[in-house]
């Protein structure tokens, strides 16, 4: 007797959520994608640092040869003083691979985009402005009725519903994001000539300041200090606020100041720590890349985790005849090591910096970390 097709519904139309779509609607399973957002283009965000893991499972997707055309690809890290003189300029290293550089700086939303034009081209029903109201599971399935007053049933549902999912909690785990004492202020901006790699300055008005090169002509960048209370920082002046760290800083950074004059362009976060530490299933539904577990952007390794747990969980779902909990339960166990070791190294670099240890080594964790995810997950 030949089985139907199985259903999985997706939930969340991030990085993550697109992945895990194009992957499985490849090996010809059945996908609803639903979306909170009734506009999917609208991804927020300046830029996007991709590192060579990451690259290697957007060429997975069949999407690398867009992401190297529109993004900018550089294999060099330097680290200046205040006043912008370069002091140290290290390789960095190729997780992806020697064939794929070692970083890529894109336009978010142009990456949304290109995953966007990918997930529609492969066939899944998509549903934008789109939630879940309740999820009902038994042995065979997950029924679940829709913000829109629609029903459907599912053999899995895949929580990518970001950071503060709603499908995490539906389903009973309580662990949610916990910020880590740092905030970032980011910006889209022209690229200067002569910008051709991100440069990183610790010191000075800031904690941190940096810029990554996007495209041919765009960069974004940052500056990160302590978490002030949100509402001590009205949208209104985060050009000013961002405007007045930044002008303590010299080389490119003159040039970049005079693109921060409109606060709507500019982006301010906390960053948050999250790790799912136990099961990252309940029955049927089960949740990948934000939903599961989040960073600081020290590594610019969030993107890259998400994709990884979009392309390890489609491989045991088309290659495996059972879809049951060993599944789920060898999913999170092959994903659990890897990912606590980019959480806690990307906090650590960021306690480091709060607490002013000036013989960290911050040469070594990084190194220890990039190398150990040159392995494939």
């Amino acid at each position: 007797m030949t089985r139907a097709p199985r259903k999985v519904l997706v939930v969340g139309g991030g990085a993550a959520g697109n992945a895990v779509t194009i992957l499985l609607r490849r090996a010809g399973v059945t996908v609803d994608l639903i979306e909170a957002r009734p506009d999917w283009h609208a991804a927020t965000g300046s830029g996007i640092t991709l590192q060579g893991n990451a690259l290697r499972v957007l060429r997975e997707l069949g999407v690398w040869e867009q992401v190297e055309a529109c993004g900018f690809a550089f294999g060099s890290l330097g680290m200046t003083a205040p006043d912008g003189t370069v002091l140290h300029v290290v390789e960095d290293i190729r997780t992806g691979g020697p064939d794929l550089p070692a970083t890529v700086g894109m336009q978010r939303p142009r990456l949304q985009q290109i995953l966007i034009e990918a997930v529609r081209a492969c066939g899944p029903r998509i549903r934008l402005g789109t939630t879940v109201e309740s999820l009902d599971q038994d042995a065979d399935g997950v029924s679940a009725r829709f913000s829109d007053g629609s029903r459907g049933r599912y053999d899995l549902v895949i929580a990518a519903d970001g950071r503060n999912s709603a499908t995490r909690a539906m389903i009973g785990i309580a662990d949610r994001p916990e910020p880590t004492g740092m905030a970032i202020w980011r910006i889209a901006a022209p690229r200067p000539e002569g910008l051709e790699r991100t440069d990183l300055t610790h010191g000075g008005p800031a904690y941190i300041a940096g810029y990554c090169p996007t495209s041919a002509t765009t960069i974004y960048a940052y500056v990160v200090e302590g978490c002030r209370a949100r509402a001590s920082v009205p949208a209104e002046s985060y050009a000013d606020e961002m405007r007045a760290l930044a002008e303590g800083y010299g080389g490119f950074w003159p040039e970049i100041v005079k693109h921060i004059d409109d606060p709507a362009k500019v982006n301010y976060t906390w960053f948050d720590r999250h790790l799912v530490e136990g099961p990252w299933h309940r029955g049927r539904v089960v949740l990948i890349g934000d939903a599961a577990h989040c960073c600081p952007p020290t590594l610019a390794q969030g993107a890259a985790m998400s994709l990884e747990d979009a392309s390890v969980l489609a491989e045991l779902l088309t290659t495996r005849e059972d879809w049951d909990d060993r599944l789920l339960t060898d999913y999170h166990a092959r994903r659990l090591p890897r990912v606590r070791m980019v959480v806690d190294a990307s906090v650590q670099l960021g306690r480091w910096t709060l607490d002013g240890v000036r013989d960290a080594d911050v040469p070594g964790l990084v190194g220890r970390t990039m190398n150990a995810l040159k392995e494939t997950p």
